[in-house]
């Protein structure tokens, strides 16, 4: 088989297309390595970081491993260079590797070669491998020997080496920077030497003395060497000594100001900014009023536009933080100083007008955060003083189409968002303005204040109807203009028509829209209107757009998925007229539903493929398929009340048995059934919720109201029926201080707080069961349904990806034979894995500790001739493992005393950050034989045969008679 074939192995594989397992694609790579064409090795070897990131297991990583480091021991420079190259970019694989010795030993020998270049790339690997060997004193030796060499290149590559084992490495840290500091303080260094030497002080953070000794060194040569090259330098790795050993940030922050104070040349202001940005998203709690009255001051006097960019973009970054607190906190004897008098303020207002665009943006930043983080009674007028300051910025960029504009726009409306958030008695005037402006603004402004209105509006409910002329005039105008940003523009809009019609599409507003769509909207464009439809509760409307676009896809499964969704979305709007008190048009409407739910479910699972198995969108519909029939049980059973009275003689069986709920008849038994599944219900949502780790956090807050609507209803069955006397409504009476972040969770809380001021207000008055109650659960049902269905991102859409792939050890030869193991040894169980992510990892939450839960279960008993002993354990394990550049390892030692067939099963979950539990998965098993051991089973067969002999010997002779005792023999 061919490179070409091993490297489209390595490629992504499509859908029903073979694998090549690990082995087969490293022989493959090794034929290529061992080929006599030059082009073929080197074309081999910058193929092993695919292989590492498809199969990245210790065992095949340890083979790669030792196969370059023959190619780097025997190749020429051309193919060690690539394997640098390699082993830079596999740096997160490096602690994989099982036999460091011999690596190390392979890639060392080339340091004794005579050329210096060679010399100089082993350096460099030695350097990029010093996170396993940090360590190694003929490294440390042979670094510190290049140091004195008369080579260009060997030193540079040994300055490299250097940097990378000091931070690794405290003892050589400790032994190094001696040196260090001699070369860089003798006067036959040469200047750009000195230049390359002087960041390795960075590094030297290992102890308080030998950050304090480099500290010196630094200050040493701020003062002797202040020409512009080596004070850029030196100030910038004074700034990464100071972020490692902590203790030295407030005095770092002292001396850049200093210099961005003091010094007349605008490199090192610029170096001093750039570095004080870092220390402000370091450390800001560290920064003192002071400070920050000296970086206004600084702002306030510079005549630069490109500098007091640079300083307004440190405070804007100190102004999301406590240190914004700090400023305006009085100091101890002091008054608090008034908001609107300090000179943060000030300049903030001054660059709010500035025309440098980015200069103002900083500034709406810094003013809007002083605004929602300082309640003051002079805060009234600073935020009316920042919301005009907001409006003119959007006035200004909303009709200049240029990078600089958008990104200034972008700016201004994401503070406009946040204010209005904190202070919505402004949100009126600002969503006129912004109305009025979408008619002369360019395309791309649009669409960013189109997302603007919708985040606004579904904070609160500025959109009135009246408005909706206005948009709809400016959805035909976007139809007929034909720019780069129309598409995106039609769909902003299109999800700003649905946030002002509350989920209640009237048909001059889907006549409009339906049009325009089919004039110039493409494929894409209508199916993510669709989505937004579907997202905020428009069905109808959402199922016309994913019925016209069924037959526009050319794959089958695509074809499953819209056709999917659009009969999903026809059971959701079957429940859009419900009315309160018609409970028979409430069975009907969810009888239908469930019939669209059934034919949508079958094109859901026909939709999913091995890639994409949909696993989130099948439970979803699952759980609403099966909450939908819960609900509608509910009303047949409060039905029954009616239907199938209680008997007479119910109030002598409730005098007779102590319960009262038996007045009740039959409903009472059926009512608990209904509150059991209503509570199973929730669990399985809450289920649902702990599998979604990637989920955003919408479509968690969308799953995590379905639980607590399944709650809330087995509640109010309990309040009502069951037990009235101690269900308590203290578990739910919180919703209301809750903040709805969106208009579904707003409707939702709403409903439920309604339901509970119902079923109190009637358990108070009304103590028996009686039609009453039965209405109200009934009520409680059609109030919960009326609220349409919200279909969250996540339904459609991944926008972060992760999973762990687990490989367990010992491993069975073929698939179905079992692991053998004597049951009087334990089986040593070795569980590795890969935490893999897609392009944007941790985009929501991020993997803290992966937990592993080992368990085994008999298959088979042992014979009727063992006996199972008294003392035997059964294996439930459990342990958290903390992934290091995404990899785990760790070891359960399992006991198997008894005999027979083993099932052990690895489950694997993830904690976040939080420390959040998630139910990730995967699921492995391996099957696992427990045999005898062989002295025991011996030992047995003896025993047997033993007994088979004397049963052998009765039925032959028959009983013999017992041996007389003479009274005689016991007294000799």
């Amino acid at each position: 088989m061919s490179l070409s074939a091993a490297r489209s192995f390595l490629s992504e594989a499509a859908y029903g297309e073979q694998e090549l397992d690990a082995n087969s694609a490293l022989m493959e790579l090794d034929k290529g390595l061992r080929s006599c064409k030059l082009g073929e090795q080197c074309e081999a070897v910058v193929l092993f970081p695919k292989l590492f990131q498809k199969y990245p297991f210790p065992i095949l990583i340890n083979s790669a491993f030792l196969k370059l480091a023959d190619i780097f021991r025997l190749g020429n420079n051309f193919l060690r260079l690539c394997v640098l190259k390699v082993t830079q970019l596999s740096e997160k694989h490096l602690e994989k590797i099982l036999n460091v010795d011999e690596f190390v030993k392979r890639v060392f020998s080339v340091i004794h070669s005579n050329d210096p270049v060679a010399r100089a790339i082993t350096l460099r690997m030695l350097g990029s491998l010093a996170s396993i060997i940090p360590e190694r004193k003929n490294a440390h030796h042979s670094i510190r020997q290049s140091l004195d060499s008369h080579d260009n290149v060997e030193v540079e590559a040994a300055i490299f080496a250097a940097a990378s084992f000091s931070s690794h490495s405290k003892d050589f840290a400790a032994g190094i920077c001696n040196k260090i500091s001699e070369m860089i303080q003798g006067l036959d260094t040469p200047v750009e030497l000195k230049l390359k030497l002087i960041p390795m002080l960075q590094h030297m953070h290992h102890d308080a003395s030998l950050a304090s000794c480099s500290r010196e060194l630094l200050q040493e040569l701020v003062s002797s060497y202040p020409s512009t090259a080596m004070l850029i330098v030196t100030l910038h790795t004074f700034t990464q000594l100071a972020t490692s050993s902590l203790v030295d940030i407030p005095e770092q922050i002292r001396l850049l100001l200093q210099y961005l104070k003091e010094d007349p040349r605008k490199a090192v202001k610029r170096l001093a900014i750039q570095d004080l940005k870092l220390l402000a998203k370091k450390a800001p709690h560290l920064w003192t009023r002071k400070n920050i009255q000296v970086l206004c001051e600084c702002a306030l006097s510079t005549p630069y536009n490109s500098l007091k960019l640079g300083m307004l973009s440190v405070l804007s970054t100190l102004s999301g933080t406590i240190a914004i607190k700090h400023y305006f906190s009085p100091n101890t004897g002091e008054a608090s100083p008034a908001p609107r008098h300090t000179d943060l303020v000030k300049l903030a207002q001054e660059c709010c007008y500035h025309s440098n665009l980015a200069v103002a943006a900083h500034g709406i930043t810094v003013l809007t955060s002083i605004a929602v983080s300082c309640p003051e009674k002079e805060v009234i007028q600073l935020e009316q003083e920042t919301v005009m300051g907001m409006e003119s910025l959007i006035l200004l960029c909303s009709q200049d189409d240029s990078k600089t504009a958008q990104a200034t726009l972008k700016t201004a409306l994401t503070s406009l968002v946040k204010m209005l958030k904190s202070c919505p008695h402004l949100s009126q005037s600002s969503v006129d303005l912004l109305l009025g402006q979408l008619h002369c603004a360019c395309d791309s402004a649009r669409v960013l204040m189109c997302q603007a209105l919708a985040a606004i509006a579904t904070q609160q409910p500025v959109l009135a109807e009246g408005m909706l002329g206005d948009l709809l005039d400016l959805f035909r105008v976007a139809s007929h203009r034909t720019s780069e940003k129309q598409q995106e523009l039609l769909v902003s809009l299109a999800t700003v028509l649905f946030v002002a019609s509350q989920s209640s599409l009237s048909a001059e507003v889907k006549t409009v829209i339906r049009q325009q769509l089919e004039n110039v909207a493409n494929g894409w464009t209508v199916y993510r209107i669709a989505r937004q439809a579907s997202r905020m509760g428009c069905h109808d409307f959402s199922r016309e757009l994913y019925q016209s676009l069924r037959t526009r896809v050319a794959s089958e499964h695509f074809y499953f998925w819209l056709n999917s969704l659009m009969e999903f979305s026809q059971a959701e709007q079957c429940l859009s007229g419900l009315s309160d008190g018609d409970y028979s048009a409430a069975m009907s409407a969810i009888s239908e539903a469930l019939k669209s739910y059934q034919k949508g479910i079958a094109s859901l699972m026909a939709a999913s493929t091995p890639l994409s198995p949909l696993a989130f969108q099948c439970e979803f519909v699952k759980l609403r398929i099966d909450t939908l029939q819960a609900l509608s049980q509910l009303i047949c059973t409060c039905n029954s009340l009616k239907t199938s009275p209680p008997p007479a003689i119910a109030t002598t069986i409730a005098l007779s048995s102590g319960s009262e709920l038996q007045r009740c008849g039959r409903i009472s038994t059926q009512m608990k059934l209904s509150m059991d599944e209503f509570r199973s219900l929730a669990a399985r949502y809450a289920d649902l919720y702990q599998s979604s780790f990637d989920a955003d956090y919408a479509t968690l807050r969308n799953v995590e109201l379905q639980q607590q609507s399944c709650l809330l209803v087995s509640h109010v069955i309990e309040a009502l029926i069951i037990d009235p006397q101690t269900a308590s409504f203290q578990e739910f009476g919180t919703h209301g201080s809750v903040l709805a972040e969106s208009e579904y969770e707003l409707r939702m809380l709403a409903v439920f707080n309604h339901v509970l001021e119902e079923v109190e207000n009637l358990s108070r008055k009304h103590p028996p069961v009686s039609y009453l109650h039965t209405g109200c659960l009934c009520d409680a049902v059609i109030a919960i349904l009326k609220v349409p269905l919200s279909f969250q991102r996540y339904f459609f859409q991944k926008l972060q990806s992760t999973s762990i792939k687990l490989a367990l050890s010992p491993s069975p030869r073929t698939p179905n034979e079992p692991i053998p193991v004597q049951n009087n040894q334990q089986l040593t169980l070795k569980v590795e894995g890969v935490v893999q992510h897609g392009s944007t990892p941790g985009l929501f939450r991020k993997i803290q500790a992966v937990c592993l839960k080992v368990s085994s279960t008999l298959q088979t008993k042992p014979g009727s001739d063992f006996k199972i002993p008294l003392d035997s354990k059964t294996n439930e394990i459990e342990q958290k493992v903390e992934p290091h550049n995404d990899y785990f390892s760790t070891q359960f030692l399992l006991n198997f005393s008894i005999l027979g067939t083993h099932m052990v099963s690895v489950e694997a979950s993830v904690v976040d950050t939080s420390g959040i539990e998630w139910k990730t998965g995967p699921k492995t098993t391996v099957s696992v034989k427990s045999m005898e051991d062989p002295y025991s089973q011996q030992l047995r067969h003896q025993l047997q045969q033993q007994q088979q002999q004397q049963q052998q010997q009765t039925t032959t002779t028959g009983p013999q008679p017992g041996p007389q005792r003479n009274i005689c023999a016991r007294f000799q």
